[in-house]
């Protein structure tokens, strides 16, 4: 049993094995007030020549108090034996997202599906349960024409319109409202941190809002090794969105404490925001790598042309996939988020309790 968190740490669930729900974010259900811990299951992901798993489906935790972490198995299990669907574990499917849409009572969940370099594509799912079975609305989409990198998904309380929060690869985020049924994009849009390139580029947006501001961490673009973060805040989702800078304090490392925020967690019944982190790569060579990266991703990139043309999902290439990255070692950091006037900020801390605050 667990009574505190302790940051890049081997975390095991109930049973006693390690969580394995990695590019994830937690959902909570006020009704039963259960925390719902899901994302990519890297349980058979191995790395080296020879691997061609780089998930196995979608996997969730479920939690009263959030250091104990219950395993409900896949929500999303892949589909091994066919070679034609997005959720052949060969392909990498990142990043799941699950919200909840009041009109049609159904919880949808969108998949950023990367089969090769050409084929790059989101498929958007739904169920009657959080905990599934999980039916295709789209197998391939390209929302707006476009390719379609990191994202993340928010329902607005008031108004119940959902957004859609992605990386345009290597060149702009973009803001999109969403239909009404949250399993398509509306048309309506808007970008930022325009005219970008790797690794400035910024990836892995995290939405979250406090006293009715709104807020987005994302990440710099350096593969997987740490790279520093940003974080923005605006008042209207297709607005100005305006950048606040850094918010790690005391990073001398600058790679963010060597992790990538995926998550913000607000904890009911307190002002505590939880900045929750993927550490795809523990260690200290990734710390000490970063830096070499960042500067070969400047000279990889320096000469990139934006590509604005309308794009198309092409097929699935219907042959395994190499992964060299072992992404199934990969440790989580969570840390709280404190305040500087209107920036959010995030200290470390070896270990830390959420009585710790009000």
């Amino acid at each position: 049993m667990y009574n505190s968190f302790k940051p890049g740490r081997v975390w095991k669930d109930t049973n006693g094995r390690p969580i394995q729900a990695h590019g994830f974010s937690v959902f909570y259900n006020e009704k039963d007030r259960t925390y719902y811990w899901y994302g990519e299951n890297k349980e058979k992901t191995k790395g080296g020549l020879f691997n061609t798993v780089w998930h196995w489906g979608v996997r969730c935790y479920t939690s009263k108090d959030l250091y104990n972490w219950e395993d409900k198995e896949l929500i999303i299990p892949p589909q091994p034996d066919d070679l034609q669907s997005p959720l052949h574990p060969t392909y990498c499917m990142d990043r799941p997202h699950i919200i909840y849409c009041e009109k049609t009572k159904k919880y949808v969940a969108w998949l950023k599906i990367m089969a090769d370099e050409v084929s790059q594509f989101m498929s958007v799912m739904q169920a009657d349960d959080f905990l599934g079975p999980y039916e295709f609305v789209h197998k391939v989409y390209k929302p707006l024409d476009m390719d379609t990198g990191d994202f993340a998904l928010h329902v607005d309380k008031e108004t119940k319109k959902a957004y859609y929060f992605f990386e345009r690869p290597h060149f702009e985020l973009v803001t999109a409202t969403l239909s009404d049924t949250y399993t398509e994009v509306s048309g309506e849009y808007s970008e930022h941190y325009t005219n970008l390139l790797p690794p400035y580029t910024r990836e892995a947006p995290t939405y979250f809002e406090r006293n009715g501001r709104k807020y987005l961490f994302t990440s710099g673009t350096s593969g997987y090794y740490p790279n520093p973060s940003q974080v923005c805040v605006f008042d209207e989702y297709h607005g100005e969105y305006k950048d606040l800078g850094n918010p790690h304090i005391g990073d001398d490392s600058n790679t963010s404490f060597s992790s990538q925020i995926t998550c913000v967690l607000k904890v009911p019944g307190k002002d505590l925001y939880i900045a929750c982190a993927d550490r795809w790569m523990p260690g200290k060579m990734a710390v000490k790598m970063s830096a070499q990266v960042i500067e070969g991703m400047k000279r990889h990139f320096k000469d990139y042309k934006p590509d604005y043309e309308p794009k198309k999902a092409g097929p699935l290439p219907g042959k395994k996939q190499k992964h060299r990255e072992n992404t199934g070692k990969s440790a989580y950091v969570w840390l709280p988020i404190e305040w500087q006037g209107e920036k959010p900020v995030i200290r470390w801390r070896d270990e830390w309790r959420l009585e710790d605050f009000k």
